[in-house]
C-alpha cells in the first residue's frame, strides 16, 4: 500500500485466542468459520490477529508495535510462529535496517518483540539501531501497574525484558502530544486506553493513513465500543475514537487495525443507518 511516498506493509503473527486472564493461544483461523458452535470464542475467550506494520519511505524503515515477538527467544518452543523478523525477511529487510520503533502503548502483545532473550541468555534489542518511541506517561503508567500490581483485565504489562531497552538509552520519550518520528509520520497522544496510548498519522502530498493501535484495534470497534471495561479511561477513549473517526472520514484517510482478523485495512464511508463501514483501498 502507498500513501504518497511512503509504503506501507502490514505484517502478520497470525491468528490468535485471547483469554479472560490476558493470555494468548495460537488457533487455527478454520475455527472462524462456525463460531457459534464454538464453546469459547465469544464465551471465554475472543479471537484477534497481531499485526505490525512496516513504514518505508525508500531511506528510513519504521514500525510500530513489533507484536508478541513469538519464536524471537533463546529456545522458544514456538519456532513455526511468524513474527515480526520472519516478516521482514519476506521483503528483503533485517532487523538492523530498521530505524525507528513506535509502541503505541507497552501491553505485552504490542511491545513483547522490542527484545528478545539471545543464546548468552542476555536481552537485546530486537532492532539494534533503531530508535524506540514511547509516551513516557506509558513508562511511568506501566512501572507503576507492575510495581502496585494494579493492572486491568486484558494483555496486560510484562516489562521485565523492556527495563534493558530504558538501560541502554534506546528509549526516546515522548513528553508532548505529538512528535514526528521522520518527516510525514506523526505520533499523537489520546490516552484512554491506557495513559499514554497513542496513534500514528502518515501523510504526504495530500495522503493520509492513520494506525489506532488499541484506541480502534478492527473494523468491529468502528461501531462498537466492547473495550471499556479494559480501557484506563473510557471517556476519554471514546472521545478520541470519535474524534480520530471523524477527521479520517474528513480527509479521506485510510484506517490501519492491528487486531483485525481479516480486514486489515480500508477509508471510511457513512452507510444508510449512519454508521461507519470500511471501504477497500
Amino acid at each position: 500500500m502507498n500513501i504518497g511516498k511512503f509504503v506501507i506493509e502490514q505484517l502478520s503473527e497470525g491468528f490468535f485466542e485471547l483469554f479472560e486472564d490476558g493470555s494468548f493461544q495460537k488457533m487455527n483461523p478454520a475455527r472462524l468459520e462456525n463460531v457459534p458452535e464454538d464453546p469459547n470464542l465469544g464465551n471465554y475467550s475472543s479471537a484477534l490477529g497481531i499485526d505490525p506494520v512496516l513504514i518505508s519511505d525508500g531511506r528510513q524503515n519504521v514500525i510500530i508495535d513489533p507484536g508478541l515477538g513469538w519464536g524471537l527467544d533463546h529456545r522458544s518452543k514456538y519456532t513455526d510462529t511468524s513474527n515480526v523478523i520472519t516478516n521482514l525477511a519476506i521483503f528483503g529487510l533485517r532487523p538492523e535496517d530498521i530505524d525507528h520503533v513506535i509502541i503505541t502503548h507497552l501491553h505485552y502483545d504490542h511491545a513483547a518483540g522490542a527484545t528478545y532473550v539471545a543464546d548468552d541468555f542476555t536481552t537485546r534489542a530486537t532492532f539494534n539501531n533503531a530508535i524506540y518511541h514511547l509516551h513516557r506517561d506509558e513508562w511511568d503508567h506501566a512501572i507503576a501497574a507492575v510495581t502496585q500490581n494494579s493492572q486491568t483485565p486484558g494483555a496486560g504489562y510484562r516489562m521485565d525484558e523492556l527495563y534493558k531497552l530504558a538501560a541502554e538509552n534506546r528509549i526516546r520519550y515522548q513528553t508532548q502530544y505529538s512528535i514526528d518520528v521522520i518527516p510525514g509520520v506523526t505520533v499523537m497522544k489520546t490516552g484512554g486506553h491506557t495513559p499514554g496510548h497513542t496513534v500514528v498519522k502518515i501523510e504526504d502530498r495530500g495522503h493520509i493513513a492513520y494506525f489506532a493501535g488499541d484506541l480502534i484495534p478492527t473494523e468491529y470497534h468502528l461501531n462498537n465500543y466492547p473495550a471499556r471495561q479494559v480501557d484506563s479511561n473510557p471517556i476519554e477513549a471514546k472521545k478520541a475514537k470519535t474524534l480520530l473517526l471523524r477527521k479520517a472520514l474528513k480527509q479521506d484517510a485510510v484506517m490501519l487495525f492491528y487486531h483485525s482478523l481479516y480486514k486489515k485495512a480500508g477509508k471510511l464511508s457513512i452507510d444508510e443507518k449512519k454508521q461507519y463501514v470500511l471501504v477497500d483501498v
